[in-house]
């Protein structure tokens, strides 16, 4: 196929867990699809604000909060799915009875209601401050993108069922889920920057190793799954490459001539 768009995650993806950089075959993969005419993305968990770790790489746009707020590099905001405020104040209302540290992606910034050791271990493993602690009752008024819900698979259900209805959840890992309004992911990101450029869905790649990179891989016309992804995402992918630490991304758009 012909490449108009290439799509990476950060965290696991373009950037090692092991030493929280860029590998530099990725480095130079990047730069030389810019210079062949190729766009490339960042497609994220993480909110725009927290985006700290790309180096000196140019991108041509942003989806973050899982597809939930997607920017291009001029700062032009094309697509934004906030979650229902009647969802948040029933999330205020299971908190009384079912307490849980959620990190609220908000238009004014990034806050949590408190902190636990959970909560330190995520952030020391992405590289991140803690962020700022606020009442939920406070933060739900600035509008909400992504709720990162530190809890099980069985709260996840239970929250989703009672307060967050319209929500659904994805995990790139145990510790926590990401939240976002339902059938609003990375792929529905991608569709939107197809859109705004006028690219080709079957011309696309996307890059990623979580959970919540699933549906950006089946929605790309090529959906490349890295080495260190879990088995439930190799699965969703049609092609597995090596792992960030071993040159995937490089090795798989050499494999696909692409570079």
């Amino acid at each position: 196929m012909n490449l108009d768009a290439v799509f990476f995650d950060i965290d696991g993806t373009l950037v090692s867990f092991n030493t929280h950089s860029i590998p530099q075959s990725t480095k130079d993969a990047v730069k030389l699809l810019r210079q062949n005419g190729v766009k490339v993305f960042i497609a994220t968990g993480r909110p725009y604000s927290d985006i700290n770790n790309l180096e000196d790489l140019i991108f041509d746009g942003y989806i973050t909060a899982n597809g939930a707020y997607c920017i291009t590099a001029d700062g032009e905001v094309i697509h934004k799915n906030l979650i229902a405020h009647d969802n948040l104040l029933r999330l205020i209302e299971f908190q009384k009875i079912h307490p849980f540290p959620c990190v609220l992606m908000t238009e004014k910034g990034n806050f949590i209601n408190y902190i636990n050791q959970s909560v330190e271990n995520i952030q020391r493993l992405v590289n991140l401050p803690n962020p700022p602690i606020r009442q939920l009752e406070d933060m739900i008024e600035d509008g909400v993108f992504q709720i990162d819900a530190f809890i099980d698979e069985d709260l996840e259900k239970l929250v989703i069922e009672i307060a967050l209805t319209g929500c659904e959840g994805a995990r790139w890992h145990p510790s926590f889920v990401d939240i976002n309004v339902a059938n609003n992911n990375k792929g529905t990101g991608i569709s939107k920057f197809i859109d705004y450029y006028g690219l080709k869905r079957e011309n696309t790649i996307a890059f990623g190793d979580g959970g919540n990179d699933i549906a950006m891989l089946r929605y790309a016309g090529l959906g490349i799954a890295m080495g260190n992804a879990d088995d439930n995402v190799k699965c969703n992918a049609d092609y597995v490459t090596d792992s960030v630490d071993e040159n995937g991304i490089l090795n798989a758009l050499k494999y696909f001539k692409y570079l």
